[in-house]
């Protein structure tokens, strides 16, 4: 072969090099969407992005002034709501598509959230049938029929018109005097938890729908309930690391999105803050030790754990310090603006930098733009078919 031959060979090996490397580093299309979201949050007020960082409660059944203010003035970033909002399918739509329809005119939709688990713990109205409580689906042990129950419950969720479902749950069961968790827990073999949680979050995922994982780091051991106090569990990082982690960390290697931390304080970790205001708890061991990338969200802030301890505000501040993306207010429209209030005047006094918050909104946005979320409106559900596949599984679960 020529010289001349050569050196084109070379430098032909050369320029392939430096595009597949530089496409390892870049990702199509990866630039173009951090561009993106750089731009959208450069063009965003500091009320709009502290807006972002709240998931509010709703009133009534339909939508009232309070939560239009929410939506339109405070910018919120999405909703949470329990039965008591949800009476009618047809109603359930309808409200919803009042909550898209007045988001209208801001740039990212609304995250609409239930905790749809299954069990004894479901939200959705309608003759919707349900699912055996996930410990007797842990006793079916089969991972298979765990990704068609997370399906299920993303058909189910979509069908009205949501698209953030607070499951599956991922404590091991490991009290048998725990209050709050028992049968909402796949098992006490964390091994089991890891493999059905995880196939029913994927389950989830698979329609579009976001899946988040809780309560972390474990509310298995508690014998108190954090909606009425708050729970102390002695156990050092090593004994959390052997039991209560171990599904969570398996479930961030496989790509988990969103998880919840719980209001629970552990001495041995941070003796002054429960887990969801601790940034020992969230930022060092959570995102630092465990490496996870996604999108933090506190537990119902308006639990007694929290509120017979801190001012809405003061725990809203602490809880982003702590490392938290989304603070979760699930009743009570006023508790939502005190908060969205605090964390303003923390930026403006410079105890939380505007880059802080930055962060965060960045990690909001990738998450709704990951999953493609829109506020289009949602036609009339027809649960007939969906009644079919649930019943179809639940016969597997129970033979």
């Amino acid at each position: 072969m020529s010289k001349k031959k050569i050196g084109y060979s070379l430098l032909t090996v050369m320029i392939l090099v430096f595009i597949l490397s530089y496409f390892a580093i870049n990702p199509i299309g990866g630039k173009n969407r951090e561009d993106h979201h750089h731009s959208l949050i450069s063009n965003m007020t500091l009320d709009e992005k502290i807006g972002q960082m709240l998931v509010a409660g709703v009133n009534g059944t339909q939508m009232d002034e309070p939560t239009k203010k929410l939506i339109q003035t405070h910018k919120v970033g999405g909703f949470i709501f329990f039965s008591d909002h949800l009476k009618r399918p047809e109603q359930t739509v309808r409200f919803l598509n009042q909550l898209k329809d007045a988001n209208a005119d801001n740039p990212l939709p609304l995250l609409l959230s239930v905790d749809q688990e299954g069990g004894n713990v479901t939200r959705l109205p309608g003759g919707l049938a349900n699912f055996p409580t996930n410990q007797r689906i842990g006793n079916a042990n089969d991972p298979d029929i765990s990704y068609e129950v997370g399906s299920l419950l993303g058909q189910e969720l979509k069908e009205f018109g949501f698209n953030l479902n607070f499951a599956p749950v991922l404590d091991v069961n490991s009290n048998p005097d725990n209050p709050i968790i028992g049968d909402r827990s796949f098992s006490a073999d964390p091994d089991i938890v890891s493999e059905l949680g995880i196939q029913t979050m994927k389950g989830i995922e698979s329609q579009g729908v976001i899946s988040s994982i809780k309560h972390f780091p474990g509310h298995g051991d508690t014998s108190v309930d954090s909606h009425l106090a708050l729970p102390v569990v002695n156990k050092s990082l090593q004994e959390l690391q052997s039991l209560e982690l171990i599904p969570f960390k398996r479930a961030i290697d496989e790509g988990a999105d969103l998880i919840m931390v719980a209001h629970i304080l552990l001495p041995k970790l941070d003796d002054t803050y429960p887990s969801s205001l601790s940034e020992n708890i969230v930022t060092n061991l959570l995102r630092n030790k465990m490496n996870y990338k996604g999108v933090v969200i506190t537990d119902d802030m308006t639990m007694k754990a929290i509120a017979d301890n801190y001012g809405m505000g003061d725990a809203a501040v602490q809880a982003v310090k702590a490392g938290s993306d989304l603070i979760l207010i699930a009743h009570d429209a006023q508790k939502a603006v005190t908060a969205l209030e605090a964390l303003k005047s923390a930026v403006e006094k410079g105890e939380i930098s505007e880059e802080r918050i930055d962060e965060s909104v960045k990690r909001i946005i990738q998450l709704k733009r990951s999953y493609s979320l829109e506020d289009t409106q949602t036609d009339d559900v027809d649960l007939t078919d969906l009644n079919q596949s649930i019943d179809a599984v639940n016969s597997k679960i129970l033979q």
